[in-house]
């Protein structure tokens, strides 16, 4: 755990820094919350930053009320792309285009996307599905994985087909939806192996970490080191339900639990605050099993309907894991903490579908608050990109107002296997020595995939 660790090579890595990772793909480029040279135009799309268009986005919901049909972000301008039902109301989209964002007109409000998902979970909640609202699209975004057949794959379809056309879209996945077990340190616990999320502070002020929250059920004490002695002890845990989450509190009211994400190589990210995810945000996820990996936000609001129960509340992604990353890290190039690693299909040879917890959400629920976060309680995310973030030029300015835990065996013997990871943090992973392939951005994170 990065509470006890003390690298002999340390090199935290910044927005600036000049280090290759050689695990995960090159990050969000560092785009200038600034008019792209078109600072007398009100009505021209704004340049942001990942952080700065998730809070304009919360503020355009907002503002627009009924007529915000969701939004995403567009990584290769750099821009907020906001779905918006006009009617006969014209001055909605106005409103979104003087905040700085590119508007979209659609057809499907987010009431009746919403209400689809509902319609999904009272007649369709099947173990190996999942749905989520895909802004990009304007539709719910249905997946099945490769356990849904014969009458299971019918009634799944045909609930699908009583949406109505362009409402949602069906599609199967090769792998099984399972959750995962790991992070960015490996903990051990119940004969079950899983990885620290963020380290925090509870509410009593005591150090403590975010796990995923079937590692929470799986055990209630957690070592870092295979067979070693309990350091830490579960708090309170969510699963399945609203969410997928742990509070784990150090035995040792003196641990020093710093924020920030452990790499490998000796290398660490620094944790600045949590904020919340947004569709097209570029992130990496931190494994002890995988290393480093990247990817980019598909959905928001996922369901999951694991073999242990349906978990609500999920970000949908295309980064890849494996048993032994659940509980791991999905954050941002710029140190915002974002999710907590769920589960999915698939794997890192082929992918697949992955689903992590949102910070945010486990932090407010859990009352907890990141040690690195200015804002001194990051569960809103309300601060996130810094303190620029919804002001002046990055946001709406004054117009806005301001398991495996081891396969499906949770808890087994299995989990994540006994040599998977062992060398997380240490020389050997995640360095990128060997592969020499990666392509590095300013970030000093690099993609060898």
């Amino acid at each position: 755990m990065s509470h006890k660790r003390i690298p002999k090579r340390k090199a935290v890595i910044a927005v600036g820094g000049v280090a290759a990772l050689g695990a995960a793909a090159i990050l969000l480029p560092n785009a200038n919350a600034s008019q792209d040279g078109a600072s007398t135009d009100a009505a021209a799309p704004k340049t942001l930053k990942a952080a700065d268009a998730s809070d304009l986005a919360s503020q355009l919901e907002g503002l627009l009320g009924d007529a915000f049909a969701g939004s995403y972000y567009d990584g290769e301008s750099q821009q907020l792309v906001v779905n918006v039902i006009s009617g006969d109301n014209n001055n909605v989209i106005v409103q979104a285009k003087k905040a700085g964002a590119t508007v979209r007109e659609v057809e499907n409000s987010m009431a009746e996307l919403e209400a689809g998902a509902q319609t999904l979970k009272s007649e369709a909640t099947i173990a190996g599905t999942a749905w989520a609202v895909d802004p990009r699209t304007n539709k719910i975004l249905v997946t099945a994985d490769s356990t849904v057949t014969g009458d299971k794959w019918d009634r799944l379809e045909s609930t699908v087909q009583t949406l109505g056309s362009g409402m949602a879209t069906i599609q199967k996945s090769k792998g099984t939806f399972k959750t995962f077990a790991s992070g960015g340190d490996a903990i051990f616990g119940g004969g079950a192996r899983c990885s620290l999320g963020f380290n925090v502070q509870a509410d009593d002020g005591s150090p403590a970490f975010l796990t995923a929250g079937h590692c929470g059920v799986a055990a209630e004490q957690w070592a870092d080191a295979e067979d070693g002695q309990p350091v830490a002890t579960v708090d309170q845990a969510t699963f399945p339900g609203e969410g997928d989450f742990a509070l784990v509190k150090y035995d040792d009211p003196a641990t020093e639990a710093p924020s920030e994400v452990n790499v490998g190589g000796g290398q660490l990210v620094p944790i600045s605050q949590a904020a919340d995810a947004e569709v097209g945000l570029e992130v990496f996820r931190m494994g002890s099993t995988t290393g480093l990996s990247d990817g980019q936000v598909l959905g928001l609001d996922a369901t999951v309907n694991y073999p242990e129960g349906t978990v609500t509340g999920l970000i949908q992604t295309n980064v890849c894991a494996e048993p032994g990353d659940s509980g791991g890290s999905l954050f941002t190039q710029d140190g915002l903490a974002i999710g907590l690693t769920s589960g999915g299909s698939g794997d890192c040879t082929v992918g697949g579908e992955t689903f992590f917890q949102p910070v945010t959400t486990a932090l407010e629920a859990v009352g907890a608050t990141l040690v690195g976060d200015a804002a001194g309680g990051g569960a809103g995310g309300e601060e996130a990109g810094g303190e620029e973030a919804g002001g002046g030029e990055a946001g709406a300015g004054e117009e806005v107002g301001g398991q495996e835990v081891g396969g499906q065996e949770a808890g087994g013997e299995e989990v994540g296997g006994e040599e998977a990871g062992q060398e997380v943090g240490g020389e050997e992973a995640g360095t990128g020595e060997e592969t020499g392939t990666g392509v590095q951005d300013d970030s000093g994170l690099t993609h060898t995939n």
